[in-house]
């Protein structure tokens, strides 16, 4: 991951089901050693697999979060990974009752400003990739991982491929034709 910069693409990336599994039996879920790091008592964090911080890292995008974790994201996951501070999406707290869509989607898509991106979430549903697909001008990946599993070698192969091959994404201004 390099510096901000309005010609890369961006990564919202939700905690709960994509870094943190959860559902299921509670004994499938591996147990990451965490050396020197306060977990909080928090007995979720046990299943952060620290290597997500690196490969999100080498990712052609900028990540921003897009979790109820909220400035928690910053304080308790991103050392865990070695991850920098990163921005945080803002988004209503009070979600429109009246369409299917999650409460995230028109606020990812307000700050994507029409930057090629990427939706990391175990909540996506076909109303949020109709919404986007009418609403951003640019092209977007609105990526659904299992909460069961999170974020998966085919994941990040899908996500990667994506980045690479999308207009504009990922690529230095000099780079594009």
């Amino acid at each position: 991951m390099t510096s901000p910069s309005a010609d890369r693409a961006l990564l919202f990336l939700d905690v709960d089901g994509p870094l943190i599994p959860f559902g299921g039996d509670p004994q499938e879920y591996p147990r990451f050693r965490h050396p020197g790091a306060d977990l909080g008592g928090n007995p979720l964090l046990s299943r952060l697999d620290p290597r997500h911080g690196a490969r999100l890292a080498a990712l052609p995008c900028e990540l921003v979060w897009a979790t109820t974790w909220t400035d928690d994201a910053n304080d308790c996951i991103a050392p865990l990974l070695g991850l920098p501070r990163l921005p945080l999406l803002d988004w209503p707290d009070t979600p429109d009752r009246h369409t299917a869509l999650h409460g995230k989607t028109r606020a990812i898509v307000a700050h994507a400003g029409g930057r090629p991106f990427v939706w990391v979430d175990d909540e996506i549903t076909t109303a949020d990739r109709v919404w986007a697909a009418a609403h951003h001008p640019g092209p977007g990946l609105l990526h659904r991982v299992d909460p069961r599993a999170g974020l998966t070698d085919a994941d990040y192969a899908t996500i990667g491929t994506w980045l690479r091959g999308a207009p504009g994404a990922g690529r230095p201004p000099q780079a594009r034709r």
